[in-house]
């Protein structure tokens, strides 16, 4: 049985916002002191280190779940079906819906309900949920969606991957220059003209690692003590992230029965260039391969890091020709592969 991608879709917010944006920015360390360093040098190390020079917010009026909903519109057009047909509706995010000026995530009704209600679908049997697991929560959605219809639970599935962490970060912290908005979708089912799902693997690692990313208070002794910011322990990340996620990888592409020399390209959670550029190095050497040329596409540059939404924005940017220098043909293999809070690793090995 082939199952894979027969339409995407992807919603990338209007607002750009430069490094420059933050040169007038109090950055405190955790326990509230000031750096020495002023805030062109900070930036200037981080655009070296993240590759980011700018990232994306949404518009006021767009919750977590209109962005979703309107990358799902594209990715029910792309895919030319009836959205009354759909059998599941996977929504992949961490915080619901944050309206801008309040403290709490909206999760009631689930996003995925709500994108359900916009989109005007009747169909009782269209079952719609939400999925928490991290960044990588959008390659999860589409496992699950796999597993559905494999097992003959489904033969359409909508699997979104929605973000706004601009509405959850400490202005106080350094790595709120990291994070950014949007969303992308895709619809997963079984045709003769869809790809096809070669392998998956997924691995939650929960010692210490379960805490590497967190919620906890602001950086600033003046800040609002009662909201919770997304916090993250980079170096310890980055260490982990590059051990485990090649070797995640490698799991994948062995079951898959492929040879790593017929992979064309690799779909990486964007989350720090240095970060993703080691994990690719260190997943060819087990291979005892140099990395190839035009390998990993990247949109960390100008859209930032939006977690779920990273993967399947990259997948319809190369799709719809956003990254001209990328491209893919009928047949050809590449790989998606996340990492993220909790911590969790997943990759799939895909034909297109």
């Amino acid at each position: 049985m082939k199952i894979g991608i027969t339409g995407t879709g992807s919603y990338i917010p209007s607002i750009i916002t430069k490094n420059e944006a933050f040169l007038q920015h109090q950055f405190l360390g955790v326990d509230g002191s000031k750096f020495e360093q002023d805030n062109a040098i900070i930036i200037d190390k981080f655009k070296a280190i993240t590759g980011i020079a700018e990232r994306r917010y949404a518009e006021p009026e767009l919750k977590t779940s209109d962005l979703g909903y309107l990358a799902a519109e594209k990715a029910i057009v792309d895919a030319g079906i009836d959205k009354e047909e759909l059998d599941r509706i996977i929504f992949a995010h961490n915080f619901g819906d944050m309206t801008p000026g309040k403290v709490q995530g909206d999760t009631l009704p689930s996003l995925a309900t709500r994108v359900k209600h916009l989109l005007q679908i009747k169909n009782p049997k269209c079952v719609a949920y939400d999925l928490i697991f991290g960044c990588p929560g959008w390659i999860e959605g589409v496992i699950h969606a796999s597993a559905f219809i494999k097992s003959g639970m489904a033969k359409k599935c909508l699997v979104i991957g929605s973000e706004t962490l601009s509405r959850v970060v400490d202005p106080y912290d350094r790595d709120s220059m990291i994070f950014s908005d949007g969303a992308g979708a895709a619809i997963i089912e079984s045709t003769e003209n869809s790809g096809d799902i070669l392998a998956h693997d997924s691995v939650t690692y929960a010692g210490e690692e379960a805490y590497y990313l967190y919620f906890d208070k602001t950086n600033s002794a003046e800040g609002c003590k009662d909201t919770r910011y997304i916090k993250m322990l980079g170096r310890k990340i980055y260490e982990f992230a590059c051990i485990n996620v090649p070797k995640a990888m490698a799991s994948c592409l062995d079951e898959s029965g492929v040879g790593i020399d017929a992979v064309k390209k690799i779909f990486i959670h964007q989350a720090n260039e240095k970060m993703d550029e080691a994990i690719i190095k260190r997943f060819y050497k087990i291979y005892g391969k140099d990395v190839p040329e035009n390998i990993m596409p990247m949109s960390i540059h100008e859209l930032g890091n939006s977690s779920v939404a990273t993967v399947p924005t990259l997948y319809d940017m190369v799709l719809k020709g956003g990254l001209p220098q990328h491209e893919l043909k009928k047949g050809d293999v590449v790989i998606f592969a996340s990492v993220g809070a909790g911590m969790n690793i997943n990759a799939i090995v895909y034909r297109y």
